[in-house]
C-alpha cells in the first residue's frame, strides 16, 4: 500500500508507510450529516447528501498529517472528520451498516498507535484495544470483526478480533509479510496481499473455517490492496509491464484477471460502490510531489470521472455501503 501505499515517498512518512502497510450514527438510506463531533476540533455546522458518501485520508503541504475526510460521490467540497495535528488519520474502512469507521491513528513521531473507530460523523471515538501496531482495517460483512495486519517479529500477519479488539485470533503463519485485508461477501474467507522478500506481492485467498491458503495471483506479482465486492469480484492494484500501478479485476478463484484502467499514472486504493457498478481509486503521477486525486470509473473501465482536484494527496478512499 509499493506504489500503492506511497512506498516511493521520500519521507519520514514513506518509512512509516512501508512499515505498515508494504491502510453520529448513520442509516443505510438516510443522508449524511457531519456535525460537532466527540473528537478535538470536529467539522462543525451541517453537511447533507442524499448518495452514499465515500471516507478517504488527505494530506498536502500545509497539512502534512492526514485527517479524514467525507464528500459525496458526485463531487462537491469535501468535509473534515477529524482534526488531530499531532497523529495522522489513515486507511479508513466503513462498518457494513455504514454507522461506523475504523482507521489507523498514529503519531507524528512514527509510532503506530493501532487501531480507532468513530461514527460516520467524526465523533463517538474509541480505540481497539490490543491492536497497536495494527493497520489496514476491515469490517467483516456482519459488522461483529475487523481483520487487520500486525507485526510478529520481523513479519507482518493477519489477524481477526471482534469490534471491541477480543479475542485476537492470528490467521497467517508465513515468511512472507501479509497486507490489506478484505472480507467475502459471505464472511468466510478473506484475500489479502502476501509480499516475498524480494518484494513482489501476490494476493491469496483465506478460507476462514480451515485456514487453508490458495493463490490467486501468480507468484513475482505487484498486486495490492484487494477489494472483494459484494458481487464477488476482487478489484486491486497492480504494477504490471507498463511500469505503472493499474486497476485489474479478477474472479476469487484467480480466473479471468483484466485490467480496468490503463493510463500512463499510478492508479492505487481501489474500492466498490455498494452496488457494484464503479469503483473510487486514487490517481497519481510518478513524482513524490505531484498531487494525487480521486477518480471514479465504471467496473467495465467506462465513465472516468476525476473527484478531488486541489493540490493534495487523497489516499485510501472507501464506499460507503
Amino acid at each position: 500500500m509499493d506504489a500503492m501505499v506511497r512506498r516511493t515517498e521520500s519521507t519520514d512518512r514513506t518509512l512509516l508507510r512501508r512499515a505498515v502497510v508494504a491502510a453520529a450514527a448513520l442509516a443505510l438510506a438516510a443522508p449524511l450529516t457531519v456535525g460537532a463531533s466527540g473528537d478535538a476540533g470536529a467539522a462543525a455546522g451541517a453537511w447533507a447528501v442524499s448518495a452514499r458518501p465515500i471516507v478517504f485520508a488527505r494530506y498536502d503541504a500545509a497539512a502534512p498529517v492526514e485527517d479524514l475526510y467525507a464528500m459525496a460521490p458526485g463531487g462537491g467540497k469535501p468535509v473534515k472528520l477529524t482534526h488531530t495535528p499531532a497523529v495522522s488519520d489513515v486507511m479508513p474502512n466503513w462498518s457494513p451498516d455504514g454507522k461506523r469507521v475504523a482507521f489507523l491513528r498514529y503519531g507524528s513521531g512514527g509510532a503506530i498507535d493501532g487501531i480507532w473507530t468513530m461514527n460516520g460523523a467524526g465523533g463517538d471515538l474509541k480505540s481497539v484495544p490490543g491492536t497497536a501496531g495494527a493497520s489496514e482495517p476491515a469490517w467483516s460483512p456482519d459488522g461483529k470483526r475487523i481483520a487487520y495486519s500486525l507485526p510478529v517479529g520481523t513479519e507482518r500477519e493477519i489477524y481477526v478480533a471482534d469490534a471491541d479488539g477480543t479475542p485476537a485470533t492470528r490467521l497467517t503463519h508465513t515468511a512472507a509479510d501479509e497486507f490489506h485485508p478484505t472480507w467475502s461477501p459471505d464472511g468466510t474467507r478473506l484475500a489479502f496481499s502476501s509480499v516475498d522478500a524480494a518484494g513482489n506481492s501476490r494476493l491469496i485467498r483465506l478460507q476462514l473455517s480451515t485456514l487453508a491458503q490458495t493463490p490467486i495471483t501468480a507468484p513475482g506479482s505487484k498486486d495490492w490492496t484487494p477489494d472483494w465486492s459484494r458481487g464477488n469480484r476482487i478489484v486491486f492494484s497492480r504494477v504490471d509491464a507498463t511500469g505503472f500501478a493499474h486497476l485489474y479485476v479478477v474472479a476469487p478463484d484467480g480466473t479471468g484477471p483484466h485490467p480496468i484502467t490503463s493510463a500512463r499514472a499510478n492508479d492505487k486504493y481501489p474500492s466498490w460502490s455498494p452496488d457494484g457498478r464503479r469503483l473510487v481509486f486514487t490517481r497519481g503521477g510518478t513524482d513524490d510531489e505531484d498531487p494525487e486525486h480521486l477518480f471514479l470509473v465504471g467496473a467495465d473501465g467506462t465513465g472516468l470521472t476525476q473527484l478531488t482536484k486541489t493540490d493534495s494527496h487523497d489516499l485510501e478512499a472507501d464506499w460507503r455501503p
